[in-house]
């Protein structure tokens, strides 16, 4: 048995994006699929797919922000394939918004599908991971997992927070000797709706932000970034970076350090649409 054929592989956020892009890739390796998502259309599409290559699928309906729904979801894989050997949390909303006319609401609704989302499915799965005998759990961060940008204080602190979570459970793997492989990935900008679907503060311009970020930050496409991971995933590696962008800001700000954040701020000052 390879990596991936034969393998059961969990993904959530399945229904677009880099979620599918993974379903599809992990589909054409030979691996059983546990598909979730909230969009029910976009979801279906994705099994379809999934199954054209031949591939065994099992589909729900899934809110990873339902700890309750979350866990029982875990046991009902387990009950139809018998074990569970990797799980890719893609699952994740955007939030674009100055923090000063940022919401509560707002801040809470990115933490507890980006970073909850994150906790409760790997909580959940955790122990299915360490019976495999070969688990693998990679949590989808962000660039701005990397570093911060003006507007994304609440997205930022929910991939800061996944980046911290995921770090510190490789190595609590590592220190208990499970085996259970840990990767944290982190994109640059790719070319799926996560902006188009982001929410701002009321009154603001939705339209101009998911523009621009369309026009001049997205520039890999997800089945790109789905290669990526896996690659990633078979390599063990702790971090995976997707993107060109992604790879040269992460150097860029371990190189100067803080004082990205004043060369941040004036370049997005400049470029950025208003609200």
């Amino acid at each position: 048995m390879s990596e991936f054929a034969g393998r059961v592989a969990v993904v959530t956020g399945a229904g677009s994006g880099i979620g599918r892009a993974l379903a599809v890739t992990l589909a054409a390796k030979g691996t059983r699929l546990a598909l979730s998502d909230v969009d029910t259309v976009g979801l279906a599409e994705t099994v379809q797919r999934a199954k054209d290559l031949g591939a065994e699928v099992h589909s729900t309906h899934l809110d990873v922000t339902q700890r309750e729904a979350v866990f029982e979801y875990a046991d009902a894989v387990l009950e139809r394939f018998g074990v569970v050997n990797q799980v890719y949390n893609n699952a994740g909303i955007a939030y674009h918004g100055e923090f000063e006319r940022t919401e509560f609401k707002n801040i809470e609704r990115i933490m507890d599908v980006d970073f909850w989302g994150v906790v409760n499915v790997s909580k959940a799965f955790l122990p299915h991971l360490i019976a495999s005998g070969d688990g693998h759990l990679v949590n989808v961060s962000s660039l701005f997992g990397l570093l911060s940008m003006p507007g994304q204080t609440a997205y930022n602190a929910a991939k800061f927070a996944v980046r911290g979570f995921t770090e510190s459970l490789r190595q609590e793997m590592l220190i208990a000797g499970h085996p259970v492989r840990v990767t944290c990935v982190h994109p640059g900008g790719i070319k799926t709706a996560i902006a188009r679907n982001a929410t701002v503060p009321d009154g603001d311009d939705q339209a101009s932000f998911a523009q621009f970020f369309d026009s001049k930050l997205a520039r890999t496409t997800p089945e790109d970034a789905a290669k990526t991971i896996v690659d990633g995933v078979r390599r063990n590696r702790a971090r995976v970076l997707i993107g060109a962008d992604a790879k040269l800001l992460d150097a860029w700000v371990r190189l100067v350090g803080p004082s990205y954040q004043r060369v941040v701020a004036i370049i997005a000052g400049r470029v950025l649409p208003k609200g």
